[in-house]
């Protein structure tokens, strides 16, 4: 058995969409008093009328934004939401790639939606090339519903960009869910491991795993997916955040403080 007693103290970030519904700064302040070390922010929607919030470089809110970062003793990890479809132009979303360095961001998050596939690794190549201008790195995501559905095929694609800030973001549900084996995770290329559960049998239908992904997941360890098993085939070489949305009214801080508590809850059963 692998030695994973550093987990214990390891940091832990949160995604966003686990309380969309705060804007930045709201969000970094309340994630930190959950006990998070880390935030993800959403300032590209991931679908058509998506919520997102915009930090511009060198604007006054991006300058506020990080003096909470700094009072709250909390960081930028990544930044969402980049799809690579047919239209996509790299060029065209610089300004947030310049706006999430500007905030210390390290890695962007993007899924592959084209089915040229050679278009798509083009596409690819562009935004790390551009990332890669500004010290940052690239993580593509799988999705059921989009072209890259499986993690086999996410690693396929970063593999075949050849660019050495390409790699795959493993997200729980999307992972397990599409078939994905413990087996198949390539460490080299893993960098960032996104947890959360859920319970019952897998969706069929896309517009039914868009449901689960957006309002099924459950916290850490409160469902069935083999968490402790990725946790432990990583083993510490990726970074670990969470991503459940908060469904309903309830309290966004109550909410966060229940996912951090259960994480590391888990981590501590694995370590």
């Amino acid at each position: 058995m692998k030695d994973v007693s550093n987990l214990k103290d390891v940091p832990i970030g949160v995604a966003h969409f686990s309380a969309i519904q705060l804007p930045p700064a709201q969000f970094a302040k309340q994630a930190a008093a959950a006990g998070f070390n880390s935030v993800g922010l959403r300032l590209h929607p991931a679908f058509p009328g998506a919520p997102f919030y915009e930090l511009p470089q060198g604007s006054q809110a991006a300058s506020e934004f990080r003096s909470v970062l700094d009072g709250e003793g909390i960081k930028v990890f990544d930044i969402e939401f980049f799809i690579l479809g047919p239209d996509f132009n790299a060029a065209s979303v610089e300004h947030i790639v310049a706006a999430a360095a500007d905030i210390g961001a390290k890695r962007l998050s993007a899924c592959g939606d084209d089915n040229d596939h050679q278009r798509l690794i083009g596409n690819l190549v562009a935004i790390c090339q551009l990332a890669a201008r500004y010290d940052m790195a690239v993580d593509i995501e799988n999705m059921g519903w989009r072209t890259i559905n499986t993690y086999a095929r996410s690693a396929e694609l970063v593999k075949a960009c050849k660019q050495g800030n390409a790699g795959s973001l493993v997200d729980a549900i999307h992972f397990f869910r599409n078939g994905g084996s413990i087996s198949e995770i390539d460490t080299d290329i893993v960098h960032h491991l996104q947890l959360c559960d859920v319970t019952g049998p897998a969706p069929s239908r896309p517009e039914d795993m868009v449901n689960e992904a957006r309002a099924g997941r459950l916290a850490p360890g409160d469902g069935i997916l083999a968490l402790k098993d990725m946790i432990m085939k990583l083993d510490g070489k990726a970074a670990i955040s969470v991503e459940v949305p908060l469904v309903g009214d309830g309290a966004p801080l109550a909410h966060l403080r229940d996912l951090n508590l259960k994480t590391r809850s888990l981590l501590q059963s694995v370590a």
